[in-house]
Parts: C-alpha cells; structure tokens; sequence
C-alpha cells in the first residue's frame, strides 16, 4: 500500500475525519533551516519526497508530507535546499531545477539573518524574494507562494559577538518578520508570510520551551535548538512543519492528535506533540490562517497501523 494511502487511512481511523482529496505540487526551497540540519528529521522519510538536489533529504518537507497525508491530502512534495545560503544563490545557481516547470504551492526562505555581509538588512530578501516569485509567477500565474519567517538564533542573541546581542530573544524573529512582510508585500505571487519564528517565541513566552540553551534547560521545557545553538532541535523542525501545515492547508495542526506518526516515529512524546501542535495552532489562530476543528484523540490502534501497516 502506499505511503499516502496508509497514513491518511492512519488518520482517518483515528479522527473519523477525512479532507478533500487534492493533488497539488509543493516545492520547498531553503537551506539547512529546511532540510533540517543537526536533528534525525534531515533524513526521515527521504522517499516520501523528491530531492531535486539528490541529496537524499526528508526534513521539514517530508514532515510536512507525512501531516498531510495523515489529513487525507495528497501533495506531491519536492525539495531543493542549500546548506548556508540565502534566496540569491538558488537564483544564480538552480534555476535550471526549479524553474523548469509550474508549481501549485511555493514554501521558500532567506538566509537567517537576512544578509551575510549585513546582519539585519531586508534589502537582499525583499529583491531576491522578488525575483524568484516572478519566476514562478510567469510559469503558473494561479501559484501560491509562501514566505517562511524563520526563529531567533540563540548564538545571535546571547553571545557577545551576536547581530542581536543584548537584546530579547524575539527580537531577531520580529525583525526577520518585518523584512519579510515587506518582502511579500512587494511580490504579487507571495501570498502569505509562514510565522515559525513567531511561533517559537510563543512557546518559550508560554513555558514549553525554555529561551535560553547557553544556561541550561529547564526541566519540563524543551530545547528548540541542536548543539550549536543556532539550527533546530528535532522539536524545533516538527513545530515548524506543524506551522507550514497549517498556513498551507488552512486545517487546525492539533486535528492529527497526539498519536501522530512523525512525532512518534522521530521520539518526541505524546505530551510534548500536544504541546507543540496547541503552540502552533495558537499561532495561526492569531491571525485567522486556522480555525479550531474539533478535536478527537488518536487511538493506539491506528498509531500502531502507521508503523507496522505499510
């Protein structure tokens, strides 16, 4: 059976609920932010997408894939990502991969702190992201482009070397918020900024997460970031999936319960997936992307399908 079939059917029996089928193409474009350097998540479920790269990366796309398709979608779900870099290299250098056909749906971020050479500055993201909308734009006038607003870097904030040094860990996140709601807002084919780095100032501001690694962790909370303080833990990439769910189909992220096949397969617990998936749904509800779906528990019976039933 296939990979879609058996997780939707996995959803299916654990919610009683089923969307519309839809067959949509969703490119993702990034760096190390989207294919999920430092965490497990890089390599999970590889085959579930198509790397355009060959570089056998899961990440986020295929989290993102797997939600889906627990929520009875069927996405076609391709990935190009280049560790260390910003939108500009993607233009000068694989245009020839992802321009060469039309895409539905668009997920594509710059680089962290928006500018190498000027740590802060939107200047790079507003034009890059300008052109690389209007690429696809002229391939698919109906595309829908996403512009993910990545999180605050731990290594940014609290070392003294850091672009945002001594300031509040949500600073850098709302800064590269603001460059990219200017970015969106000078490019017809972006339809929305994906709030992530919102997202993970919400679950440190509630207490899920803890806000600063360099001081330890506090128990109870977790770590959002790897070792090096600056890319994702495996809880920071499936919050961050759970939020590009949720802005690219509209469906409540909570609705794939606690039981939820990724999370498990990648050993994040019951209590830590409802406590991320309430954080992103929060998120997305505070500016209407999302509305409450009612909610049913997950049954171990259809868990236990998703890991033995493929």
């Amino acid at each position: 059976m296939r990979f879609a079939t058996v997780l939707a059917f996995c959803f299916v029996l654990a919610t009683g609920t089923a969307y519309a089928q839809s067959s949509t193409s969703v490119l993702f474009i990034g760096n190390s932010f989207t294919h999920a350097a430092g965490s497990p998540a890089r390599f999970y479920r590889p085959d579930s997408v198509t790397d355009l790269n060959n570089d056998g990366i899961g990440g986020v796309p295929a989290l993102f894939k797997a939600f889906a398709a627990q929520a009875g979608l069927d996405y076609d779900v391709y990935v190009e990502t280049q560790p260390g870099s910003g939108l500009d290299f993607h233009i000068e250098n694989r245009l020839g991969l992802i321009g060469r056909r039309p895409w539905d749906k668009v997920v594509m971020h710059g680089q962290s702190t928006l500018d190498f050479d000027k740590p802060g500055d939107p200047a790079k993201l507003i034009a890059t992201s300008r052109q690389l909308s209007d690429v696809f734009l002229a391939r698919n006038p109906a595309v829908q482009v996403y512009l993910m607003s990545t999180w605050s870097r731990a290594d940014q904030t609290y070392r003294p070397d850091g672009a945002w040094a001594g300031k509040p860990i949500a600073a850098m996140a709302l800064d590269v918020r603001a460059a990219s709601d200017t970015a969106a807002a000078n490019a017809p084919a972006i339809v929305s900024v994906i709030p992530v780095g919102e997202a993970w100032t919400r679950a440190m501001s509630t207490g899920v997460a803890d806000p600063n690694p360099y001081d330890g962790i506090a128990f109870g909370q977790l770590d959002l970031w790897t070792y090096d303080h600056y890319h994702a833990s495996v809880y920071g990439y499936y919050l961050e999936a759970l939020v590009v769910f949720g802005s690219l189909t509209g469906i409540d992220p909570r609705s794939l319960g606690n039981h939820e096949c990724a999370g498990f397969e990648l050993g994040i617990s019951r209590s830590q997936i409802d406590a991320l998936q309430l954080v992103a749904f929060d998120q997305l509800a505070s500016t209407g992307s999302v509305v409450a779906a009612p909610l049913t528990l997950s049954k171990p019976a259809a868990l236990d399908r998703c890991v033995h039933g493929r």
